[in-house]
């Protein structure tokens, strides 16, 4: 079991089955309430959630060794998370959840992008393939064909 928590694959997969779970739970919370509030509601929740898990752990000193850079690179993600999150529940406020994941995953297609021409990641032909078919598929998906 200790090898299975060591393995980013295992850690990938919940991460996805998570994800899937937000997307239908989010559409269903969503109805009659705004967007924005929504989104407010489950960030207040996640702050929580995070919260008790680093003090919890015991991890709450390690606060004050994030080093400069690796703090504004954190505050940017959380900026690119918390946009992300806005417009996805605007999105799920105006579609249905099928069509605006598929499309909201498209997210594993640029990150193969930018990591490649960004982080100088490099991923084999048969990768690339698989992120061209994942951007086939969310197009499919989300056209409704």
């Amino acid at each position: 079991m200790s090898h299975l928590l060591q393995s980013w694959r295992f850690w990938a997969l919940a991460s996805a089955g998570f994800a899937a779970l937000t997307a239908i739970l989010a559409k269903v919370g969503i109805s009659g309430v705004q967007s924005d509030v929504a989104t407010f509601v489950r960030t207040l929740v996640i702050v929580a959630f995070a919260g008790a898990i680093v003090v919890g752990s015991g991890q709450a000193g390690g606060l004050a060794q994030i080093s400069g850079r690796s703090l504004v690179f954190l505050v940017l993600s959380g900026l690119a998370t918390g946009a992300s999150w806005l417009c996805y529940f605007r999105a799920l406020s105006l579609g249905d959840a099928a069509r605006v994941a598929p499309i909201d995953k498209l997210s594993v297609v640029l990150v193969a992008i930018f990591g490649a021409t960004l982080l100088g990641e490099t991923l084999s032909l048969a990768a690339w393939i698989g992120v061209a078919l994942i951007a086939a598929g969310a197009a499919l998906v989300a056209s409704g064909w």
